[in-house]
C-alpha cells in the first residue's frame, strides 16, 4: 500500500523557496544586503543579476524595442481578460 499525498505540492518541510528583487549599484552592495537577511547558517542562497533594456546599449535596436513594447502590450491584454 502506497501513501497518498494531500495534493500536488511538496510539503513545506521538504521545500521552501522565494525570491527578493533589490535595485542596487553593485554585486557587493547586494551581498551586504544579503548579510542582513534572517537566515541560519545552513541556507543556500543564489544571487543573480537582472538585466534591463538599458544594459544592452546599442544592441537594443529600434526594432527590438518596438517588438518588446508589442509583447508587453499583448501580455497586459491577456492579463486583463477575465
Amino acid at each position: 500500500m502506497r501513501a497518498r499525498k494531500a495534493g500536488p505540492f511538496t510539503e513545506t518541510k521538504e521545500l521552501i523557496a522565494g525570491f527578493w528583487l533589490w535595485q542596487v549599484r553593485s554585486m557587493e552592495e547586494a551581498i551586504e544586503w544579503l548579510k542582513r537577511a534572517p537566515f541560519d547558517g545552513g541556507t543556500e542562497i543564489e544571487v543573480r543579476r537582472v538585466f534591463e533594456a538599458e544594459d544592452f546599449g546599442a544592441e537594443a535596436t529600434p526594432e527590438i524595442k518596438e517588438r518588446e513594447q508589442r509583447l508587453r502590450e499583448e501580455l497586459q491584454r491577456k492579463a486583463a481578460k477575465p
